[in-house]
């Protein structure tokens, strides 16, 4: 099992389509500076990112949900741009891509497993979801950002799903986040809140809800935390690349 779901995510990114051109260099950046990775018309930038928040945007997965690798996988931050040979908005296709890059730069390989453990399930309110249906859906047009300062942390969505919501929200969390909002179609919202780590910090220095009561009282949702299968990333092998 371990080896065909290896052998699967090798192949897969060894015939993704390749970008055109892609340069990596090593970030100068503060460890606590700003950092993110912008897609669009056929074009991947990454602004001091690690090796892990690649991962988590190639495959969509929480910090929570990739085990293994060096020590640096977290630490080490990276500028990347990199370029395909025709202009595209698919962040699926340019997922794949980065993915590609990945192993062909960093040498990354890894499998998946599917695990039991605790996570946090997103669900419907009592009251119903206070949310508002994307109207006419653009291509291109969907977009999920996450704002972060010293008070608090917003997420701005459009034509944006449940099921890419709960992922979105799980980089933020403490434990994986899995969609059972039964939810289908696109959604246009707003969610602002202080995460735990800020309030513990300076407790007056925000009047934004916590995460749990932000999703009840903004979106009509609310998180539970349970016991659940989740499929996993084990890295197997990451390289530092050369810079070019």
């Amino acid at each position: 099992m371990r080896l065909a779901a290896f052998c699967v995510l090798a192949c897969a990114a060894a015939s993704a389509q390749q970008f055109e051109v892609a340069s990596i260099k090593a970030s100068t950046g503060d460890n606590n500076g700003s950092s993110g990775i912008n897609t669009g018309h056929g074009r991947l930038d990454a602004n001091n990112v690690t090796l892990q928040r690649c991962i988590i945007g190639a495959w969509g997965v929480g910090p929570h949900q990739i085990f293994g690798g060096p020590a640096w996988l977290s630490t080490d931050r990276f500028e990347i741009s990199a370029k395909a040979d025709q202009p595209t908005d698919d962040d699926a296709l340019l997922n794949l891509m980065l993915r590609a890059l990945l192993a062909d730069r960093f040498k990354l390989a890894l499998h998946t497993e599917t695990r039991t453990m605790q996570a946090y399930v997103l669900e419907v309110g009592k009251a119903g979801a206070k949310l508002t249906k994307t109207g006419k859906s653009t291509p291109g047009g969907a977009s999920t950002t996450t704002n972060g300062t010293n008070t608090g942390t917003s997420i701005h969505a459009r034509q944006t799903s449940m099921d890419l919501f709960a992922k979105v929200l799980a980089r933020e969390m403490v434990l994986p986040v899995v969609d059972r909002t039964g939810l289908s179609g696109d959604f246009d919202f707003n969610i602002s809140w202080t995460p735990d780590r800020i309030r513990a910090a300076a407790p007056a220095d925000s009047d934004l809800p916590t995460i749990f009561t932000a999703v009840q009282d903004q979106l009509g949702l609310r998180l539970r935390a349970e016991k659940v299968p989740i499929e996993v990333l084990i890295i197997d092998r990451a390289e530092k690349p050369t810079e070019n």
